[in-house]
């Protein structure tokens, strides 16, 4: 059979040609090569698409961000169509001022860019003693976030320019103590007031509706009585947290744990130190710094002739505000609790050492190691629990992974059932009645939004197939299929009666109290006897006293040229207020520093409101279109 292919092969490419060339005449070559980076459009800047692809590359690398400055963070929160929403929001901010920058030519100088890179703290801990930069340390550095250097610089740069494109307008936002004070003194006034409530629940007993308008507000008012779309569902969890508690550990593996990690789970070494430092001025010259390195050098001659006046000459010229007065004494300290070069000077000295010059952000530094403080290793006793809960999660976490692939292979590939995959992986299914699109907080994983919107998909509600599986928390991931599916629908009025009947007397004694209060008003505002009022209190919008924020608002709004003022509040289902402004008040004194830090916050929202108009008029200007709805907010 091979001899016959080789044989033929003349003819075989021949045909093969046939069939390859008109597909790429119909699709292009490009179709071939870019077929994967198409993606469907969910924003245009400048007649540029913003793909799903990239939306959501930039969602899982800001979530990512996320989970690691805060590892307490619920999941869910991640997940949610507000979270992704607002990542979209910022990826169209960075494409219309990147726009921006590049038609208004906003470019960032090579001397900018240097300037910038010096003033990053974690580059700056890179430096060696004599100032220069450790480039290993450096590409090390950004290796670690999957940057080269020219990576990382084009991106520094990038930013600087589109600052540049707001930075016109917030440099010049100018706010005077007068102008503030006009704005917030109105803001900070007090009054005070009197309030007197009708509740409508004071006229539910006038109510008294017929069957017959209990049938006409059922009818007119349908969609109040409407059952939600529900789902009953099966569904399966892989969960390490469980697995966990499935883990049985023998007395052989926990000592040898406990071998291996005794001294660092017990806590790490403290040293205690003193030092000399010496500042650079922000700026400083080459000549200037020099000068410094030399005033340091001296001392550290001085230090090493006699250590015993160590104290005296830190007292006598250290410029740290902190340590000085205490002979340069910092107390003890741990790992990481220093910038680099010091902790890495400071670990390295053997106890009453002296250390060479030690260059950081601060300045010049001269250590003197004056105590090493190690942890008292705890015995397996005392560390056992720990240990055990340690271990425990270590093997869980190792089952899940291996378990994962596995479980969303035959969620997958056997989607009419999840009992293969409970089956081979010992898991138990689980069901829920009732399941609606919007999530409970107390729902467990079918409160995951990304879960109910794979639940109520078009696929799963006609197929009832298995969802893909989806992380569901961290080390979760949770199958699910529909088993049975209800549409939306209205109740019949024999089943809600009773809730009905509540609505329109309800409905009706708000209008009551209403009706109530607005003559009531009429008759204070011609004079009438306002003896019954309650007492008077004293309002304002840092202190509202209890005060509900409506009424708040029209005791606070009301025109007070003329007092006492009247205004009326209609609370809706709550009933309606009367309030009654008797005299205006200035803000209590407010201390120096307060005021200042007001007009401080005044002038930020001020620069904030002009900065977000003038990107307003970059969306018109760019052509900005979002095709993704924004969420609804509950």
């Amino acid at each position: 059979m091979f001899d016959s292919i080789r044989n033929h092969k003349k003819y075989l490419m021949g045909f093969l040609m046939i069939l390859i060339i008109p597909s790429f005449v119909l699709f292009g070559i490009e179709g071939y090569t870019r077929f994967n980076e198409r993606s469907e459009p969910v924003a245009s800047v400048d007649g540029h698409d913003i793909t799903k692809a990239e939306w959501d590359q930039a969602h899982q690398v800001e979530a990512q961000r996320l989970r690691e400055s805060m590892p307490g963070l619920d999941a869910r929160l991640l997940d949610s169509d507000e979270a992704r929403y607002a990542t979209l929001d910022r990826l169209v901010r960075d494409r219309v001022l990147a726009v921006a920058a590049e038609k208004d030519h906003l470019y960032t100088t090579d001397a900018r860019l240097a300037a910038e890179l010096q003033r990053n703290q974690a580059i700056a801990t890179l430096r060696k003693p004599d100032g220069t930069l450790d480039v290993e340390a450096y590409r090390e550095l950004l290796a670690r976030q999957g940057l080269s250097p020219e990576m990382f610089e084009a991106r520094v740069r990038a930013d600087l320019s589109r600052q540049q494109v707001l930075g016109g307008v917030t440099a010049s936002v100018l706010v005077t103590p007068a102008v503030a004070a006009q704005a917030l003194e109105p803001f900070f006034q007090r009054r005070e007031i009197r309030v007197q409530m009708l509740a409508a629940k004071d006229f539910a007993a006038r109510v008294q509706p017929t069957e017959a308008e209990i049938e006409a507000f059922y009818n007119s008012n349908q969609a109040l009585f409407q059952a939600p779309e529900q789902v009953d569902v099966e569904y399966l969890v892989l969960d390490a947290a469980a697995l966990a508690k499935e883990v049985t550990l023998n007395e052989a593996d926990l000592r040898a744990y406990y071998d291996q990690n005794a001294v660092a789970l017990s806590g790490g070494e403290e040293r205690r130190a003193s030092h000399i430092l010496l500042t650079v001025p922000a700026g400083a010259s080459a000549e200037q710094k020099a000068a410094v390195r030399q005033k340091a050098q001296e001392l550290l001659d001085q230090v090493r002739k006699d250590p015993a006046k160590f104290a005296e000459l830190a007292k006598a010229h250290s410029q740290d505000p902190g340590s000085a007065a205490q002979g340069g004494d910092l107390g003890f300290f741990g790992r990481n609790a220093m910038v680099k070069p010091f902790e890495d000077a400071a670990f390295a000295l053997a106890k009453g050492g002296i250390s060479d010059l030690v260059e950081s952000e601060f300045g010049f530094h001269i250590i003197e190691l004056t105590d090493i403080r190690a942890p008292k290793v705890r015995s397996f006793a005392e560390m056992r629990a720990q240990l055990e809960g340690d271990l425990k999660k270590q093997q869980a976490q190792k089952q899940f992974s291996e378990a994962a692939e596995t479980f969303s292979n035959l969620v997958y590939e056997q989607a009419d059932s999840l009992q293969p995959a409970a089956e081979r992986l010992k898991l138990t299914v689980q069901t829920a009645q009732g399941v609606t699109r919007e999530p409970r907080p107390d729902a467990g994983v079918l409160g995951n939004q990304r879960l109910l919107a794979a639940l109520f998909a078009p696929d799963s509600l006609e197929k009832k197939q298995n969802t893909e599986a989806l992380e569901t928390g961290s080390g979760q991931l949770t199958s699910a299929r529909v088993t049975r599916h209800e549409a939306a629908h209205t109740k019949p009025l024999a089943e809600v009666r009773e809730q009905v009947r509540a609505q329109l007397v309800a409905q009706r004694s708000a209008q009551l109290a209403g009706e109530a209060g607005a003559q009531r008003l009429e008759a204070l505002k011609a004079g009438g006897d306002a003896s019954g009022l309650p007492a008077a209190v004293t309002v304002s919008r840092d202190q509202p006293q209890g005060v509900s924020a409506a009424v708040l608002r029209a005791a606070l709004s009301a025109p007070a040229t003329t007092l006492p003022a009247w205004a009326g509040v209609d609370l809706g289902a709550q009933g309606y207020a009367i309030v009654k402004v008797e005299k205006l008040l200035p803000r209590s004194e407010a201390e120096a520093a307060r005021r200042t830090q007001e007009r401080q916050q005044y002038a930020q929202w001020w620069t904030t409101a002009e900065a977000q108009a003038y990107y307003e008029t970059l969306k018109d200007r760019f052509k900005v279109r979002i095709l993704v709805p924004e969420p609804k907010r509950p």
